[in-house]
């Protein structure tokens, strides 16, 4: 094996201009496959980030009657499941040793319709008390226009792209008590500005399974962008849970929390029987006492813009329950044990990770992934390519050399070995300071905390900051990655070298 070596480093430093050529283009793989490496793990983490601490949380809770994992986009609009025993699961959740953070959130597509009897649209809504959601996912949302709502009001909060879509479809721009903004203008509402129709609330009617939806106007109370993949979040509208509630036709906190009288939880208990005798006697019978005063009736609306009486809004409906855990990475068994403890407590929902509740948004991560994968696999093969063609080249230019060794009686083996350790060389030394360059342009990389607010680049930089990161696993790919290099690029080559005879060698001469 050290003669193997001797004869290796000899012929690779005989050969500069070649091993020079080769060893570059091995520099610039292992390079270029290192810093890919660290770029595609940090778009993974990048996306996890902030999908979790930014969107959905580690685990999502969904009730069992739900038919798919998938609850975040379903397909044509269909409505997800309704959760109504909050107060029992948060109670349950609570107790869990694993779990860090909980907050209830009610999730589905409704119409958005024109009051100037035009088409409508649709967009996702997400139920929330506004303070809560802060509170669970701070600094997620950047405020551009108007306000918050506290938890007693009733409004929404309008993102920048749904807004631009209802624009695009409806002809409206959706504004908040402060009026229009111009510098927020999407360029088509900047063309028509002089026919630009302003609104400051929106009218929306819920979709579900049921008939018990209706529609409620409610304020726009502020305008606002998610901080990282506004592409991915920017159609979820943020509106209060009672409005949510009222507009999917779900049993609000304040339905709950109104106490019956005596008297109506007696007629509400009765069976029909008792109900038909109720009214058979002449003492429900009216006589017409004349003219009514109507002066005495309240017709007044009420004003859906207004301050709610504060309630204890968990005890009402709720479609998906979010939770943070103390330690991500113990993802799957704590899917596992929290789910076998919702069954034992009979509680009818179960447990779902942020990648499958997520549904094609997951997808797309891993299609991003997929194909800087693809790229740096490309680079991995034109480099096998060149360094094939450069080191057959070089073996056919040694036949004369490789003939006279064959004539004195070196074996086809060794000259295989001889070639391969020559190859094992360059790969060694060049690919390794290709790997360590690699590695430290990743974390000069990441150093610069090079930020975006374009929706494409955040796709690709996984978040609102490019971090490329390499863990130890990405080391040992890359490195495994240059040996499986090595290896291909050498097999043709040797073929060729192991052809040689000692009568080509005279031949040639």
């Amino acid at each position: 094996m050290s003669l193997i070596i001797k004869i290796a480093w000899r012929n690779v430093l005989r050969h500069k201009g070649k091993s020079l050529i080769i060893g570059a283009i091995l520099f610039l793989s292992a390079f270029l496959m290192t810093l890919g490496n660290g770029v595609i793990s940090g778009l993974d983490r990048g996306l996890e980030r902030n999908i979790i601490n930014g969107f959905l949380g580690d685990i999502v809770i969904v009730s069992d009657k739900e038919k798919s994992d998938s609850v975040l986009i379903k397909m044509m609009g269909e409505s997800v499941e309704v959760v109504a025993n909050y107060k029992q699961i948060k109670e349950f959740l609570g107790k869990n040793e694993v779990v860090k953070d909980v907050m209830p959130i009610g999730k589905n597509v409704v119409m958005v319709l024109n009051d100037e009897e035009g088409d409508p649209t649709y967009a996702y809504v997400i139920g929330v008390d506004l303070d809560e959601y802060r509170r669970f996912f701070p600094d997620t949302i950047i405020k551009l226009e108007g306000d918050y709502f506290s938890s007693s009001q009733s409004g929404i909060l309008f993102p920048t792209r749904q807004r631009d879509d209802c624009y695009n479809s409806m002809n409206f721009w959706y504004v908040s008590p402060q009026g229009l903004v111009e510098e927020n203008l999407s360029k088509e509402a900047k063309e028509n500005r002089a026919d630009l129709v302003l609104k400051d609330n929106v009218v929306f009617m819920g979709m579900s399974a049921g008939d018990t939806t209706t529609d409620v106007r409610v304020p726009v109370r502020g305008v606002f962008k998610y901080k990282a993949l506004n592409t991915m979040w920017g159609n979820f509208i943020l509106m209060d849970i009672e409005s949510y509630r009222q507009c999917l036709g779900y049993f609000s906190a304040e339905d709950i929390s109104s106490s019956l009288s005596d008297e109506t939880k007696s007629l509400l208990s009765m069976d029909d029987s008792n109900l038909d005798s109720m009214f058979s006697g002449e003492e429900f019978v009216v006589t017409d006492t004349g003219k009514a005063d109507l002066d005495e009736v309240d017709f007044s609306r009420k004003d859906d813009a207004g301050v709610r009486t504060d309630v204890d809004h968990e005890l009402g409906s709720y479609n998906l329950i979010l939770v943070k855990l103390k330690d991500s990475r113990t993802l799957d068994k704590s899917i596992a044990s929290l789910n076998k403890g919702l069954k034992e407590a009979g509680l009818g929902v179960h447990a779902v990770s942020w990648k499958k509740a997520s549904g094609f948004i997951g997808s797309m991560a891993m299609l991003i992934k997929g194909a800087l994968f693809l790229f740096v696999s490309f680079l991995f093969f034109v480099a096998v390519i060149i360094i094939v063609n450069t080191l057959s080249m070089a073996a056919i230019e040694r036949t004369t050399e490789i003939g006279m060794m064959r004539a004195v009686g070196a074996h086809k083996g060794f000259i295989s070995y001889m070639f391969i350790g020559e190859t094992a060389v360059l790969s060694g030394f060049f690919g390794g300071l290709g790997i360590t360059a690699g590695i430290i342009g990743v974390y000069i990389l990441a150093s610069l905390k090079i930020t975006t607010d374009n929706d494409m680049l955040q796709l690709l930089f996984g978040g609102d900051s490019f971090m490329p990161v390499l863990r130890a696993g990405d080391i040992i790919f890359g490195i495994g990655q240059l040996a499986l290099v090595t290896l291909i690029t050498v097999i043709y080559p040797v073929r060729v070298a192991r052809g040689i005879t000692p009568l080509e060698a005279i031949a040639r001469d």
